[in-house]
């Protein structure tokens, strides 16, 4: 089908292509708002951090080496710390009677070398403070108590990043979603159009003489104003 036929059946059958995309519209702009509105699905925060096991400084220029190997195994070490339920429960120690839902609390961590990353999301933005500030507390002061290598001393952590609260984006299926059902609309008032043209017998243009075999002997142009 050529596109100067497609052209010719919108304008015939405007009606069918323009009708799921209304419709579309109607189901598609509660959405739309609620996205506009500035409404946030939630709060995220990430803290950036060092940490090494408190040595005294090295005798010579060598053990710089096995220095920096230790820290990346300790920094490696609070990695896999901070994704466990052990951290969730000192957070929720340490906030005590606070009114904040844990429930929600969405903790995932990260690591290159000697720099550790963890990530903090809540629904909650004075919640998600409260909480930040308590991974803080939880990383620099409770770690002897899960590393028994560490002698009993906390290791030594350096917050690298203060965690800065921001609006966390929604998800991009959520936000894709009223623009991905407006174009399955359109293409299906496409179909129904070229459908309906198809299941009409009506004659409207000379190519559909010709596509049923029949010759064509003049035809008259419309009157032009």
């Amino acid at each position: 089908m050529e596109y100067r036929e497609l052209i010719r059946i919108g304008r015939r059958r405007w009606w069918l292509i323009v009708l799921p995309l209304a419709l579309s519209a109607v189901i598609s702009l509660p959405e739309l708002l609620r996205a506009g509105d500035g409404a946030s699905p939630g709060f995220s925060a990430r803290i950036r951090y060092s940490a090494a096991q408190q040595l005294d400084a090295p005798a010579g220029e060598s053990d710089y080496t096995d220095i920096w190997l230790a820290s990346e195994y300790t920094v490696d070490a609070f990695t896999n710390w901070v994704r466990s339920a052990s951290f969730r429960d000192e957070i929720g120690r340490l906030l005590g009677e606070a009114p904040v839902a844990l429930d929600s609390l969405q903790i995932a961590a990260d690591n290159a070398r000697s720099i550790g990353v963890i990530y903090l999301s809540h629904p909650d933005h004075d919640s998600l403070g409260a909480i930040a500030e308590a991974a803080l507390t939880v990383l620099s002061s409770r770690s002897q108590s899960y590393f028994p290598q560490l002698g009993g001393s906390p290791a030594q952590v350096t917050i690298l990043e203060e965690p800065a609260l921001a609006a966390a984006p929604g998800a991009l299926p959520s936000r894709l979603a009223p623009v991905l059902r407006l174009g399955v609309a359109f293409v299906i008032g496409i179909a129904l159009a070229v459908l309906a043209e198809f299941i009409d017998p009506a004659i409207h243009h000379q190519d559909d003489l010709r596509r049923m075999g029949l010759p064509l002997l003049g035809s008259i142009p419309k009157e032009r104003a």
